[in-house]
């Protein structure tokens, strides 16, 4: 099989996003020769423009802009689409651009008429990590075997944040002794308690380390004026692009977050990228860990209870500064 052009579309999350890394690494180690092209949401840009094995970007929003006739020439030219977030627009819009390849779940009923590879699997109760369920869509094209979760974990090698500058309070720090504490989810994810990111950064900064609160001005809102005053804790929320994140990120000693992007961002950059969890599915470490050989995914109970019967569960706010602690050291 010879393909030129494929095109992913994953217009989701950060942290989803992040876990498309390996298909792509699968694909530009297959197809070698061919263009990969991701469709994904304009606020993950600068994340896929860190993605050496991708070739180009289209925004889902410049696509949704265009007349229909401009979105369906947007998409001709490609060989191939593998649908990893189904979109019921972009499927229909695939299909009148003739794409000869187009790949998608069997489990969404539009796909029943825009798609002539449908992959026959489940996420929801599925014991294998996204980014391993990701490959399920690469069977058409030739994939035998999902790869082991340990196999996809040097794909941060492909991950080149691009140096930028940053805010003047934080420019010039000593970024090997930062920990970036980055509190909120967006509602993505269960969450460990603000008091316990201040407490955790009270005992950091005991030990001589610098921490950065990290978030949206929105997430900063609901915990800025809590935060202790003392010059080594400093409250970015609101203050960086993603791609100074990003960057902040690479550049730290280490992150702390609940299951949400920058959990996964440290993970591929190779710091030490400590993410809490709980441990009820579809939402424990098995399913959504950051890649990289330095992510810890840390739960207060792996065998709780109430996550075993997938109740509704805050176990996850019972984790110990002390055992994020010794994770840090």
């Amino acid at each position: 099989m010879k393909l030129d052009n494929i095109l992913i579309s994953r217009t989701d999350s950060i942290g989803d996003v992040l876990l498309t890394l390996p298909l792509c690494v699968w694909l530009k180690t297959h197809f070698p020769e061919a263009k990969l092209t991701f469709l994904g949401r304009n606020y993950t840009q600068s994340i896929i423009e860190s993605f050496t094995v991708i070739d180009s970007f289209i925004a889902l929003e410049q696509l949704s802009n265009q007349p229909t006739l401009e979105k369906v020439n947007l998409l001709k030219g490609f060989d191939c689409i593998i649908h990893v977030f189904p979109n019921k627009e972009i499927a229909s819009l695939a299909k009148q651009a003739k794409i000869p390849i187009r790949i998608g779940t069997s489990h969404r009923l539009f796909h029943l008429l825009t798609c002539n590879k449908r992959v026959n699997f489940t996420r929801k109760n599925s014991e294998l990590h996204e980014a391993q369920l990701n490959f399920e869509l690469l069977k058409p094209l030739g994939l035998k075997e999902i790869p082991s979760f340990s196999s996809i974990q040097d794909v941060g090698v492909n991950f080149k944040v691009n140096a930028t500058t940053l805010p003047t309070e934080i420019a010039s720090l000593d970024f090997k002794n930062v920990v970036v504490l980055h509190p909120k989810s967006q509602g993505s994810a269960i969450e460990w308690p603000i008091e316990k990111y201040i407490e955790l950064a009270l005992e950091l900064v005991k030990i001589g380390k610098i921490v950065c609160f990290t978030g949206t001005e929105s997430e900063g809102v609901l915990y800025r004026n809590q935060l202790p005053k003392h010059s080594n804790i400093i409250d970015t929320s609101g203050k960086l692009t993603l791609h100074q994140l990003q960057f902040l990120i690479s550049k730290s000693n280490a992150l702390v977050a609940c299951s949400t992007g920058p959990y996964h961002i440290a993970g591929l950059c190779g710091i030490k990228a400590i993410g809490l969890f709980s441990a009820r599915k579809p939402i424990h470490p098995g399913r959504w860990k950051a890649l990289g050989k330095n992510a810890v995914a840390l739960v207060f109970d792996e065998n709780c209870k109430s996550c075993k019967s997938k109740n509704s569960c805050d176990c996850i706010q019972s984790i110990s500064v002390e055992k994020v602690m010794q994770q840090l050291n």
